[in-house]
């Protein structure tokens, strides 16, 4: 590649002045660190610092970055083929994905779309539950059910089902559909258990099932929305009640998924399973977009068989066969599965579990923390930590400060939270935490 910049600095102008990032604004933008290498749980930046890497770039970058095993799996696709279309064309690399998605989600699982991103898988989630009742003949079944502060995308279907008052609601009223919400559960996830928790949704049932295809939620862990871990019976109620009102039931978990919570997948938590499951974000490693939405025998056979019988969506980049090689060496690698054996994973060699339960125990010292002036509440699940502040976070002014400690941190809303890759080791985790407290002292 030919530059067209002579420095760091000019190739910074030229973003400021004409790339968007997210949820910033053209005129007077957050500042961009400029970032040109990441290895292990590191950022490297333009100036030569190492940041170590709290957020997994959102979630994904499970095992943290430049993993030769992923790499190794990019190239040997790149060789043979990066892409070709999905419609009416079969390839090994998708195949090959699926039945790993199959073999690690919980039994029921069958049927997998292949999406270009989570927000898209989403989409089709919707799209499936939708046709589903249009296919047994009840239309008017065309409303969608979910608890507030809740987080699905940004498309226009996602943001739908998404919070309605800390979401974008507000701003495009005329294109939203106008769906339910009931509040969310307050029962926290390692405490006791409120059956009443359940009695909003029992009654949202009561009086729309007639016209609700499907209750859709994020399982334990409410992410971009607030970041709230709620009680897994929750999930079990919601499973009896969907059953009792014939409604579907939609898991969303493209951030939950992969083990970030403990579990493999969030649901486990419940030990039960939903009608259809969205998954994203760590699905390759963050190394490729890719995400899937998986359905049951019964959602998947009733839409094809139904007056029309085919799924109405399908993008350009569907089933990607450099994605899916990708994703098949992520989970290989998560769950110690090399060339069709198990084995321990390089990586994880008491296995991802340990690892995980390893990062939980060190999150704990954000607890240190709980009680200072400005802090509201500490929460921590498997490889999630959450500072949730009493006031709005000014990021531009946090950011700076953690950058200068050498951790890299994107607070949102009143929310300081972490979800760092699985490899990081106990001295990197300590700094992070380390960092973060030292941060708040110094502006609270």
């Amino acid at each position: 590649m030919q530059n067209k910049f002579n420095t760091t600095q000019d190739w910074l102008a030229f973003d400021r002045a004409h790339l968007w990032h997210p949820y910033t604004s053209m005129h007077e933008p957050l500042p961009c660190y400029p970032i040109v290498g990441a290895e292990g749980v590191y950022l490297k930046t333009a100036e030569g610092k190492k940041l170590i890497d709290g957020m997994s770039s959102w979630w994904c970058a499970l095992h943290g970055y430049n993993q030769d095993i992923l790499k190794n799996a990019a190239y040997e696709q790149i060789e043979t083929m990066p892409h070709v279309m999905f419609g009416g064309i079969a390839h090994q690399p998708a195949a090959e994905l699926a039945v790993r998605l199959i073999e690690i989600l919980p039994k029921g699982f069958e049927h997998i779309f292949l999406a270009d991103s989570g927000s898209i898988a989403i989409e089709v989630a919707l799209k499936m539950a939708l046709q589903y009742w249009q296919s047994a003949q009840m239309p008017q079944k065309n409303t969608l059910l979910t608890v507030r502060g809740g987080y699905h995308g940004d498309p226009f279907s996602c943001m739908s089902v998404s919070d309605p008052e800390n979401g974008q609601h507000h701003l495009f009223p005329r294109a939203i559909t106008k769906h339910l919400f009931a509040p969310r559960p307050k029962s926290r996830f390692d405490g006791p258990w409120d059956e009443e928790d359940l009695t909003p949704i029992q009654q949202s049932l009561e009086r729309h099932h007639n016209d609700i295809a499907a209750l859709i939620i994020e399982p334990v862990v409410q992410g971009a929305g607030g970041m709230w871990f709620y009680h897994p019976a929750y999930l079990r109620g919601l499973r009896r009640l969907c059953d009792d009102y014939n409604v579907l039931l939609i898991f969303d978990e493209i951030a939950t998924g992969f083990g970030r919570t403990g579990e493999m997948f969030a649901m486990s938590h419940a030990e039960i399973i939903p009608d259809i499951v969205c998954v994203g974000k760590a699905l390759t490693g963050g190394m490729m977009s890719l995400a899937a939405t998986v359905t049951t025998p019964k959602v998947a056979m009733a839409i094809s068989q139904g007056a029309v019988p085919i799924l109405m969506h399908g993008p350009t980049f569907m089933g990607n066969p450099l994605a899916c090689a990708i994703a098949c060496a992520s989970i290989d690698l998560l769950t110690g599965q090399q060339d069709g054996s198990l084995n321990s994973s390089p990586l994880y060699p008491k296995g991802w579990r340990y690892k995980v339960q390893q990062i939980e125990r060190g999150l704990q010292s954000l607890h240190d923390i709980a009680d200072h002036k400005g802090v509201s509440d500490v929460r921590i699940l498997g490889a999630i930590g959450v500072i949730e502040m009493e006031v709005t976070v000014d990021v531009g002014k946090l950011q700076k400060t953690l950058v200068s400690k050498n951790v890299w941190v994107r607070p949102f809303g009143k929310l300081i939270y972490i979800m760092p890759p699985y490899i990081i080791e106990p001295e990197e985790l300590q700094k992070l935490c380390g960092a973060i407290i030292e941060t708040i002292r110094t502006h609270y």
